[in-house]
């Protein structure tokens, strides 16, 4: 996204850019005490975090980015948005700018990316930082759409005018509100419009193409038996877009996971809810860290 646009964006007090490695960055940064990592999901931005920030800023040291081709971060390498290539780039942009995370909270997609980060012992206490995942999509889609998914994905990414073609088809307000009500999640107006204008630019579709069409998940999941971190995974039990039992089984393959439900949340539970969010995020970090 331009830019230009960034002080009509949620937290944009907050926003700055960070150059390198590889990418120009967008980051929201703000507070102090124990950092807390914060990593939206494909085809989101910082703004899927934008009440939890300030909240959670109270206490802590806060820390949201974009993800590589999405939101206001720009690509520096378009090979670059696969799972581990993303958490690498990550990781270096935290050594670069002195961030050690104590916990790093990923939505969706971000979860699985937080765990491939914690997996490279960013924390300052000598292990893996905690990790919480709000709905993780932590499995392969089944089935001839495991197969046909990532092939279509690759196809869109290199095709000239995809990411137009589909940006102008999709923001159309009342397809967002249709797309949105499909994942299980009811926003309000504002969240409906910020995704209006996410999905309308054509370089953040571009850019969550190029991170489907590279996602490869199969090497994490086999090593989630092995994962250093504790892992707290949060649920929307009316989530259609990843199932709940995609965290529970997840779970019970991992040494030190804990899994809390929603029942009446959808897969944007964090923004349908963040009150109870931030109780819940709060009381696992003081119970985790402190």
């Amino acid at each position: 996204m331009d830019w230009a646009h960034i002080l009509t964006w949620p937290n944009s007090d907050l926003s700055r850019r960070g150059q390198g490695p590889v990418h120009r960055w967008h980051i929201q940064e703000s507070g102090v005490g124990k950092t807390v990592l914060m990593l939206h999901g494909a085809g989101g931005s910082t703004h899927s975090y934008r009440a939890l920030i300030p909240a959670l800023a109270q206490n802590h040291h806060v820390v949201a980015l974009d993800l590589p081709g999405q939101g206001f971060t720009q690509l520096g390498a378009r090979h670059r948005c696969g799972l581990d290539r993303m958490a690498k780039d990550i990781g270096k942009l935290c050594a670069q700018e002195g961030w050690t995370p104590d916990a790093i909270i990923g939505h969706s997609a971000g979860a699985a990316i937080a765990l491939r980060l914690a997996e490279n012992d960013l924390s300052p206490r000598g292990h893996a930082p905690l990790v919480i995942g709000i709905n993780a999509a932590l499995a392969q889609f089944k089935g001839l759409a495991g197969f046909l998914f990532p092939v279509m994905a690759k196809a869109l990414a290199v095709l000239p005018f995809t990411a137009s073609l589909f940006s102008g088809a999709s923001s159309n307000p009342e397809r967002i509100k249709t797309l949105i009500g499909s994942t299980g999640s009811d926003l309000d107006a504002e969240g409906l419009d910020l995704y209006r204008r996410l999905v309308g630019d054509r370089n953040h579709v571009d850019g969550t193409l190029l991170m489907m069409a590279q996602w490869a998940l199969d090497p994490l999941l086999s090593r989630l038996p092995d994962h250093p971190s504790t892992v707290h995974f949060i649920v929307g039990e009316k989530d259609t877009t990843v199932p709940p039992d995609v965290s529970e089984k997840a779970a019970s393959r991992m040494r030190n996971a804990t899994l809390h439900h929603f029942a009446e949340l959808g897969h944007l539970a964090h923004e349908e809810d963040p009150e109870s969010f931030v109780r819940l995020i709060t009381d696992i970090i003081t119970k985790e860290l402190d």
